[in-house]
């Protein structure tokens, strides 16, 4: 070994690079060193701006023969690097390192601020701007400015009225493609959450939180006038029109206005004749599915709604609250 490295250092002047692992070859622009003088010459075409191989398919013209040969796998489709465990395989050895940590759970990149950690640096990049506020991406319309540029990307379309993202099924468009996929989930009935107490499945991570408030009883969102708190902060915005009274939802027929489109959407049905509930014993139909439940208790001989005071029973709700007067005297 000592001979090795003394017939090194005789014959070239320097240490073996192999055992002692030293960067001698030093770019002058950047600062950035190399074992190897041949990878110090083809870094420096970065900076020269001299491109020496060109893709005979796309003609784009790159640095240095392993970035062509990198490149050209876009057009071949050519994936040589394949994981261990999942077989998936990927273009770029750099893909497949990032992708291995999803299953060995490392997460090399951690934050100075509140050490979270993450599997790519990107990623902590990108998280790092929610303790500097940076938002380096600015829309030319509104100048509402965004941490993420492909965050910027999908609000412009607000802008521009883009909607890319087609449904092969119905042909309705999205700006955004989480919508579309959360879309399609109507024509495949897909509901892929689904809540660990009662089972009922969703199409929506959303629905699905809001759902699971009815077994914990959370209730995140309050009226700043009266407190009254709901699960889900549509409900919120509906119920505060009553302080309001604001109506957004007009009838087109008779200009009856409401304060939720469900509303508008049975009133509706007055004017086009619609009644979408059927009762399955005898077939008269309803505008209203409460109406539907409340008919049925006539076949079924079914009281659910019982005096708290004398335990007297009805079939409806409104027939209840008639007899509980008797008992307040009113």
């Amino acid at each position: 070994m000592n001979e090795h490295l003394q017939v090194q250092s005789a014959e070239s002047g320097y240490s073996c690079d192999i055992h002692r692992d030293k960067r001698r070859y030093s770019c002058e622009v950047c600062n950035k060193a190399f074992s190897q003088q041949s990878n110090l010459i083809k870094h420096q075409h970065i900076h020269g701006g001299e491109r020496l191989y060109t893709c005979n398919v796309c003609k784009k013209e790159l640095s240095c023969s392993s970035s062509l040969k990198t490149h050209q796998r876009i057009h071949t489709g050519e994936r040589p690097y394949s994981c261990h465990v999942c077989k998936k395989a990927f273009g770029y050895y750099s893909s497949l390192i990032k992708h291995q940590r999803i299953h060995t759970g490392e997460r090399p990149f951690s934050c100075a601020v509140c050490s979270k950690s993450f599997s790519q640096k990107i990623n902590l990049v990108m998280h790092q701007r929610v303790h500097s506020g940076e938002r380096p991406h600015t829309c030319d319309v509104c100048k509402k400015k965004f941490t993420l540029q492909s965050n910027l990307i999908k609000h412009q379309r607000i802008h521009t009225g883009e909607r890319p993202y087609s449904c092969e099924v119905c042909r309705k468009a999205f700006s955004h493609n989480s919508s579309l996929i959360t879309h399609q989930r109507i024509h495949t009935g897909e509901r892929p959450y689904s809540c660990e107490v009662c089972r009922k499945a969703f199409s929506r991570n959303s629905s699905l939180i809001t759902h699971q408030r009815i077994h914990t009883g959370e209730r995140p969102y309050s009226c700043d006038v009266c407190k009254k708190a709901y699960s889900d902060y549509s409900s919120l915005i509906t119920h505060q029109r009553i302080h309001t009274g604001e109506r957004p939802y007009s009838c087109a027929v008779c200009r009856k206005a409401f304060s939720c489109n469900s509303n508008l959407i049975i009133h509706q049905r007055i004017h086009t004749g619609e009644r979408p509930y059927s009762c399955d014993v005898c077939k008269k139909a309803f505008i209203v599915k409460r109406i539907l439940i409340t008919h049925k208790c006539t076949h079924s001989g079914e009281r659910p709604y019982v005096c708290e005071v004398c335990n007297k029973s009805f079939s409806q709700q409104r027939n209840l609250i008639t007899h509980q007067r008797i008992h307040i005297g009113e």
